[in-house]
C-alpha cells in the first residue's frame, strides 16, 4: 500500500494498488484554465474510493464555487478512467475545506512561473508580485480580472510584459 497527504486534512491515508493505478491515470487531467497543471498540480483531487462492486468514485474540490472548469475536468476523469477500462466511474464534488491556493505543490508553482504566471504568495500576506520575465517587482494591475476569474491582469514597469497573476485564495 501507498501513503499520500491530502492537502486541506492532517492524516496520511493509505492507498490500494488500484487506487494508485487510478491516480496514475488521473495525472493526465489537467486544469482546462491552466492546461499545463494537472488536477494533482493544484490539488484539487482529494479522494479516490473503489466499491467492492468495482464502481469508482472520484473526489474533487473546486478552486471557487462556480468554477466553470469543472464541468470539463469532470468529464475529462470519466474519459481517463473510461479509457482504461472502468466503467462505473462518478465525480463527487468537495466543498470542505474550501480549497486554497496554498495547496499548489512547489511544482504547480513552478510551472506557473515558467508559463510566464506569477504564482500566489501565502493567504494573508500582501505578496510581492515578480515580473515571470525579468523578475522585477515594479508592477502595476491592469485588470482584477486576467485571462479568467482567478487571475489579475498584470503589467511590469520595467519590461512592459504584461502577466497574469494567481491570486491567492
Amino acid at each position: 500500500m501507498d501513503a499520500a497527504v491530502v492537502p486541506g486534512y492532517d492524516m496520511v491515508i493509505t492507498e490500494s494498488r488500484e487506487e494508485a493505478a487510478i491516480r496514475t491515470l488521473l495525472q493526465g487531467v489537467v486544469d482546462p484554465d491552466i492546461p499545463f497543471l494537472t488536477i494533482e498540480d493544484i490539488a484539487i483531487l482529494r479522494g479516490i474510493h473503489i466499491e467492492d462492486s468495482g464502481a469508482v468514485t472520484i473526489t474533487i474540490t473546486p478552486t471557487y464555487s462556480g468554477c466553470p472548469a469543472m464541468d470539463v475536468i469532470t468529464e475529462d476523469i470519466g474519459t481517463a478512467l473510461a479509457a482504461a477500462g472502468y466503467v462505473d466511474v462518478s465525480v463527487e464534488l468537495a466543498y470542505s475545506p474550501a480549497w486554497t491556493t496554498e495547496w499548489l505543490t512547489p511544482a504547480a508553482k513552478a510551472k506557473l512561473a515558467a508559463n510566464r504566471i506569477a504564482p500566489p504568495g501565502p493567504v494573508g500576506v500582501v505578496a510581492e508580485i515578480l515580473c515571470p520575465s525579468c523578475a522585477s517587482d515594479a508592477i502595476r494591475t491592469a485588470s482584477e480580472f486576467g485571462s479568467t476569474a482567478c487571475k489579475s491582469l498584470m503589467v511590469c514597469t520595467t519590461c512592459g510584459e504584461p502577466f497574469d497573476y494567481l491570486k491567492a485564495i
